[in-house]
C-alpha cells in the first residue's frame, strides 16, 4: 500500500507486504519508512536504493529490494499489467523480410506516438533471408557469398541480438508492440522471460517441455527452440520480437552464418542440428496449426481483438525500406 501527498508527489504511509519471509520483524517497518517522503516519480534504482539500506543485516526471502522497488512503481500507476490492456492480433500476408522489418520500427513508433494499441504481428515472407542484429559485425556474422549462393538478402533490424536464417516456411516469427509500462521497472533480461511467458505456456500445450534460458532463449531437452531480440525506443515503446525454429536446414544455416564455421566437425554439426531443433519434429504439426496454437494461447490470456495493418502504416515502412533498410549503408553500417 502506498500514498502520496503534496505537490509535487511524494510517497506516504508506505507498507509493504506479500507471500514472504524477514527477519527481523522490524526491517519490515523500516522499509516503509525508507520509502515514505520519496518523489513518486522516483526511479527503480532510487526506490530499490532505499530499501536496500532499510534490509541492511536483515534476512530476506522470497523477494529483494529490486522487487519492492518495481511493485512500489507499480502501486503508483507507473506501470501496467497484461489484463490492463487490449492487444490487436494480426497475421500479415507474405511480404518481403526488408518490409516486415520496417514493419517492426514503423508499428513500435506508432505505438509510442498513441496512434496505435499494444499489438502481437505473426510474420509472413517472401524470400530467404540473413537478418542480423542492430550492432552486428556484417563481415563476422555472415558469408555473403553463401548467402548470395543461396538466395538469401542480408538485412540489419533494430533490435540487438544474433543473427538468424530464415527461408519461407521454416520459421515461425512473431512480434510483440508493447507499452513500455507494461516492463517499467523490469531488467531487460526479467522483461524477457516477463514477455515470453505466454509463448512458453503455448509450447507446453503443445506438449513441448519449454522453458526459457536467459538472456533471450526458449529451449526444450531436445534443443533450442527460439531466440528473442528487444528493443526500447524513445518514446516509451517496446519492441519485443522472436523467431522459431519450426523446420531447419543446418547444412544451409551454417553455409550462410560465420558462427556456424566453428562447429562443422561431426560432433559439432550434431551439436547445430541439436541447438536448433525444429518445432515440426517436436510436434508433428504443420507450421500453419502451430501459429495457430500460438495465437489461441496468447488470445485465451490477455484481452484481444484482430487488427490490421494500415495503409499508412504500409507506406510509412516502404518509405523506411528505401531510406533506410534496403541501403548498403544501414547494412553494413557495423563492416
Amino acid at each position: 500500500m502506498v500514498e502520496t501527498e503534496g505537490s509535487p508527489g511524494r510517497l506516504t504511509g508506505t507498507r509493504v507486504s506479500g507471500d514472504f519471509f524477514l527477519e527481523p520483524d522490524e526491517a519490515l517497518e523500516a522499509m516503509g519508512e525508507a520509502l515514505d517522503g520519496l518523489p513518486a516519480d522516483s526511479s527503480k534504482a532510487q526506490l530499490a536504493e532505499a530499501v536496500r539500506g532499510a534490509l541492511e543485516g536483515a534476512t530476506a526471502v522470497g523477494f529483494d529490494a529490486d522487487a519492492v522497488a518495481v511493485a512500489t512503481r507499480r502501486a503508483l500507476g507507473h506501470a501496467t499489467a497484461w489484463e490492463d490492456h487490449e492487444f490487436q492480433v494480426i497475421r500479415t500476408p507474405a511480404v518481403s523480410p526488408l518490409l516486415n522489418v520496417a514493419l517492426d520500427q514503423v508499428l513500435t513508433e506508432e505505438l509510442g506516438g498513441g496512434r496505435r494499441g499494444p499489438t502481437l504481428r505473426f510474420w509472413e515472407w517472401d524470400e530467404s533471408a540473413v537478418i542480423i542484429g542492430s550492432f552486428q559485425s556484417l563481415s563476422n556474422e555472415v558469408d555473403v557469398e553463401g548467402a548470395t549462393r543461396h538466395g538469401a538478402r542480408v538485412i540489419r533490424r533494430i533490435s540487438g541480438g544474433g543473427a538468424m536464417f530464415m527461408e519461407p516456411g521454416n520459421t515461425i516469427s512473431y512480434s510483440l508492440y508493447a507499452p513500455g509500462s507494461l516492463v517499467d521497472g523490469l531488467s531487460f533480461e526479467r522483461s524477457y522471460a516477463f514477455l515470453d511467458d505466454w509463448v512458453i505456456g503455448a509450447l507446453h500445450g503443445l506438449g513441448i517441455d519449454a522453458a526459457y534460458v536467459p538472456l533471450n532463449d526458449i529451449a526444450s531437452p531436445a534443443g533450442k527452440i527460439a531466440g528473442a531480440a528487444q528493443k526500447r525506443l524513445a518514446g516509451g515503446a517496446v519492441l519485443h520480437h522472436a523467431t522459431m525454429a519450426y523446420d531447419m536446414d543446418a547444412d544451409k544455416m551454417t553455409d550462410v552464418l560465420r558462427i556456424g564455421r566453428e562447429k562443422l566437425s561431426d560432433k559439432g554439426t550434431r551439436s547445430a542440428n541439436k541447438r536448433v531443433d525444429p518445432l515440426r519434429s517436436q510436434t508433428g504439426l504443420g507450421r500453419t496449426a502451430v501459429i495457430d496454437a500460438l495465437e489461441a494461447s496468447f488470445r485465451a490470456r490477455y484481452r484481444t481483438v484482430t487488427g490490421e495493418i494500415t495503409p499508412a502504416e504500409w507506406a510509412l515502412a516502404d518509405g523506411l525500406v528505401e531510406s533506410k533498410f534496403g541501403t548498403p549503408e544501414w547494412t553494413a553500417r557495423v563492416p
